[in-house]
């Protein structure tokens, strides 16, 4: 099915709802962080490091771009990860898990995607979870994001500012 493909599924009721098969899926996996919600974070986090942006979109002065290859990097500090959303999502939400287990705090801004095996491995290990009300206009879009949002926190500084 392509990304324009629409399907129906019958609702409670019986009644017929056209879905739009692009509700499920993106063309792309590189969604911006607005710029105010990172803000929020960042004045109770007081993060050193974005480890997966590009140079146009990195949020800390010290950030990994695809070229770096943040994966292969040490993660220290309080860490910022708005990862690429897709299939390899996994592998950035394991380096977040383990590098907390060596002493850094990983905020993780990722679809809230709790019937995933990432979500169960590495997401239901977190310090704290926070789901979004909402969905994310991500910069740069048009609407508002096809999926929903979570705020996954690794480390024991959940809220350094307090």
């Amino acid at each position: 099915m392509g990304a324009d493909a629409v399907f129906s599924v019958f609702g409670g009721k019986g009644e017929e709802i056209m879905i739009n098969n692009a509700m499920f899926s993106s063309n792309r996996d590189d969604w911006e962080t607005p710029l105010e919600l990172f803000n929020q974070l960042d004045a109770i986090y007081h993060f050193d490091l974005d480890v997966c942006a590009l140079p146009h979109n990195a949020k800390c002065d010290k950030y990994y771009t695809p070229d770096d290859d943040g994966l292969s990097k040490p993660w220290e500090g309080t860490c910022w990860m708005n990862p690429p959303y897709g299939r390899q999502i996994g592998r950035w939400m394991e380096k977040a898990y383990k590098s907390s287990l060596v002493g850094a705090t990983v905020v993780c801004l990722v679809p809230s995607r709790t019937d995933t095996a990432w979500w169960h491995d590495y997401a239901m290990r977190a310090s704290k979870i926070t789901y979004i009300r909402g969905r994310i206009k991500f910069v740069g879009a048009k609407h508002g994001a096809p999926f929903p949002c979570a705020i996954v926190v690794f480390g024991q500084h959940i809220n350094p500012a307090e």
